[in-house]
């Protein structure tokens, strides 16, 4: 595949170091979860950043305790050899109660580097 190459994913055929995360963060198990993330990884959520997995792990602790809501994964795509988008339909007691989320990977050996996640 070509750099400037974007193709549509099947959600089974996301790398195994996305799907790892998105299943530990469904379940708000935050200790599988953080095993995907590289040492020095960045996450962009709600107009926050959170560098480096302490940071990280406050997070996901956070999030996991902030709200009800289940999550539905729509659809994925990978846009070039380090990134996918996994697209999630989220429902529950948030503002407004429903939404469609980018989940934006970017991967470095074998583990997620960076991810925002945004609308």
């Amino acid at each position: 595949m070509h750099d400037n190459q974007s193709r549509t994913s099947t959600p089974d055929t996301l790398p195994e170091v996305i799907t790892r995360y998105l299943t530990a963060h469904r379940a708000h198990d935050t200790a599988t979860a953080i095993t995907a993330f590289t040492r020095e990884a960045t996450v962009i959520d709600d107009g926050n950043t959170y560098e480096g997995t302490q940071a990280i792990r406050e997070w996901l602790d956070r999030s996991a305790t902030a709200f009800t809501y289940t999550i539905h994964l729509t659809g994925a795509q990978q846009t070039d050899a380090t990134r996918y988008i996994a697209t999630h339909h989220l429902e529950g007691n948030f503002p407004g109660g429903t939404i469609d989320l980018r989940y934006q990977f970017t991967l470095r050996d074998g583990l997620i580097e960076r991810l925002v996640i945004e609308p």
